[in-house]
């Protein structure tokens, strides 16, 4: 997932929740909401800590390392922008309880995600290095053995 699809499904589920509590709905029967909006901001966080820390092989693929800062601080103004307005409505609406009832919510999505698809993330990015690795550990011996090929051939040891 990238930055503009986590904003884009937290903004969807931030209009839901805007209007479920303006509408004077009960918290509970938001639940699902809460949880994808939970779910796009754990993994906003998750793409953030990966852009500071990416692998080697994505290095050279990416964009200029001002354009991705830029993107990513403006994504998560607007991200914490949504996370104080539905705090302040959840509070105002239902009490300060109800906000760490979300709270509690956000920690279990964030806990599950962590589990389930941060670790799958991982688990295939080291199996990209690893093989990018080896292809070029065999390009460069196939090079080599290839030099030392010729160099005998020019000397008549072959």
């Amino acid at each position: 997932m990238d930055p503009v699809s986590c904003l884009t499904l937290a903004a969807g589920a931030y209009k839901t929740l805007k209007a479920a509590i303006s509408t004077g709905k009960d918290i509970q029967d938001m639940g699902s909401t809460l949880a994808t909006w939970g779910q796009a901001f754990s993994d906003f966080t998750n793409l953030e800590e990966r852009t500071k820390n990416p692998p080697w092989w994505q290095q050279a693929f990416k964009g200029s390392d001002e354009e991705t800062a830029l993107e990513i601080f403006a994504h998560k103004k607007k991200m914490e922008s949504m996370r104080k307005e539905i705090k302040d409505h959840i509070s105002f609406h239902y009490g300060p309880s109800a906000w760490e009832e979300v709270l509690r919510i956000e920690a279990a999505q964030r806990r599950k995600r962590k589990e389930e698809v941060y670790r799958k993330q991982q688990l295939m990015d080291n199996a990209i290095n690893i093989t990018i690795g080896t292809l070029f550990f065999a390009a460069g011996l196939g090079g080599l053995l290839l030099i030392l090929y010729f160099l005998g051939k020019q000397q008549g040891k072959w």
